[in-house]
C-alpha cells in the first residue's frame, strides 16, 4: 500500500512539473497544444520524434524551445545532399606530435549530445540517414571499431518536409520505425496565428526558461514505465497493431487488400510507452482506451504502407488507420461490456 501511495505522490508531482514545462514551451510555441503534448510524449518514453510539416511553421522553434525548458545538451545539424556520415557521427584525424610521432586522435560529431536536432532530414541521401539507425537504436555508435556512448538521455528530434518536395528522399523503412512517434505540424487556426503574428513582431520575443535537468527527464521515463496499465489497454494494444499486418489471420479485408507491410513489435512497445506519456501529461494514474484511439495514428502512421493498388484508388493511409482503430476499440469495448 506505501509503495503504490509514493507512486501516485511521484506521479502528481512529474504532473505539476510537466504543465509547468508545457507553460514555458507555450510562450514560444503558439498553439499547436497536440504537436507539444506528442513531442513530451516521445521524450518521457524515451523515444524519438519525427516532425512532419511544411517548411515554416516553427518545427525548428520548438526543437531549440525543448532543448532549454527541458535542460538538455543540444546539438542541431541540417541535414543537405552533400552531408556525409562523418559530419553526423564525427572522424578520427592524424596528429603529429610535438616530437614529431603520430596518433589517431576522434573527434566527436554533434550525434554526441543529448537532443539532436535532425533538421531537414530527408534532404539529405539514404546513406547519411543511415548513419542514425545504430545512435537512435542504442544510444551508441562504433567508429573505427570502438564503441562510443552518447549523452544520457540521447533523443533525436527530426524534422521532415514533404516527401513530395523537389530535392527529398524517402526515409528507409528501419529508420522509420525507430522513430516513436510521427508528429504531424500543420497549419493554425486563423485565432492562433494573430497570436502568433503578435508574440513574434514586437520589440520583445518570450525566451524559454529551464524546468528540468537530464537527471530529471531519466528520472520520469524511469517513473513512466512503473506506471501500470489495465489488461483492457494492454489486450487492446496488442489486437490493434496486430490487426494492421496484413498476413494475420484476424486482420480486417480491407487491410489484407491494401497495406504492402505492417508494424511490427516495437510499435506495440511506442503505443504501450506513449499512452502512459499521455496519461501523465493529463494528470491521469492510468491510462485508458481514449488514450489508445488518440495515439494510434502517430504511433502507426509511419510503421506500415499502402499497396499500388490502394493508393490508385486513392485511399488514405490516415484515414485507414482511424477507421480501424475505431472498429478495433469499438469491439474491446462490447466485449467488455458483454463480459
Amino acid at each position: 500500500m506505501a509503495e503504490a501511495e509514493n507512486l501516485v505522490a511521484e506521479i502528481e508531482l512529474l504532473g505539476e512539473k510537466l504543465a509547468r514545462a508545457k507553460a514555458g514551451i507555450a510562450e514560444r510555441f503558439i498553439g499547436q497544444e497536440q504537436v507539444v503534448d506528442l513531442v513530451l510524449a516521445a521524450l518521457l518514453s524515451g523515444g524519438h520524434g519525427l516532425l512532419i510539416g511544411q517548411p515554416g511553421l516553427g518545427k525548428t522553434l520548438l526543437v531549440e524551445t525543448l532543448s532549454t525548458v527541458m535542460g538538455l545538451d543540444g546539438n542541431r545539424v541540417q541535414f543537405t545532399p552533400d552531408l556525409m556520415p562523418a559530419d553526423i557521427l564525427g572522424s578520427e584525424v592524424l596528429e603529429t606530435r610535438s616530437d614529431g610521432s603520430r596518433e589517431f586522435r576522434f573527434i566527436e560529431g554533434p550525434v554526441f549530445c543529448q537532443l539532436l536536432m535532425a533538421d531537414e532530414i530527408n534532404r539529405a541521401s539514404p546513406r547519411t540517414q543511415a548513419a542514425l539507425l545504430q545512435a537512435m537504436q542504442e544510444k551508441e555508435v562504433t567508429i573505427a571499431g570502438q564503441h562510443r556512448p552518447l549523452g544520457k538521455p540521447f533523443h533525436v528530434l527530426a524534422t521532415q518536409n514533404p516527401i513530395e518536395q523537389e530535392g527529398t528522399y524517402p526515409l528507409p523503412e528501419a529508420q522509420l520505425d525507430r522513430f516513436l512517434l510521427q508528429i504531424n505540424v500543420t497549419y493554425p487556426m486563423r485565432d492562433v496565428e494573430r497570436d502568433i503574428l503578435l508574440a513574434t513582431t514586437g520589440a520583445t520575443v518570450a525566451k524559454a526558461e529551464q524546468v528540468f535537468t537530464a537527471d530529471d527527464l531519466i528520472a520520469a521515463q524511469t517513473l513512466l514505465r512503473r506506471m501500470p496499465v489495465g489488461e483492457n489497454v494492454v489486450d487492446l494494444i496488442l489486437d490493434l497493431v496486430r490487426s494492421f499486418r496484413p498476413e494475420d489471420e484476424n486482420a480486417p479485408e480491407i487491410i489484407r487488400n491494401s497495406v504492402s507491410w505492417g508494424p511490427g513489435p516495437r510499435a506495440a512497445q511506442a503505443l504501450m510507452l506513449a499512452v502512459r506519456a499521455r496519461a501523465l501529461l493529463e494528470g491521469r494514474l492510468a491510462p485508458s482506451i481514449d488514450d489508445v484511439m488518440q495515439l494510434s495514428r502517430p504511433v502507426l502512421m509511419h510503421r506500415m504502407a499502402l499497396d499500388f493498388g490502394a493508393r490508385a484508388q486513392g485511399l488514405e493511409l490516415g484515414d485507414l488507420i482511424d477507421q480501424v482503430t475505431s472498429d478495433v476499440i469499438r469491439r474491446a469495448r462490447n466485449t467488455g461490456a458483454a463480459a
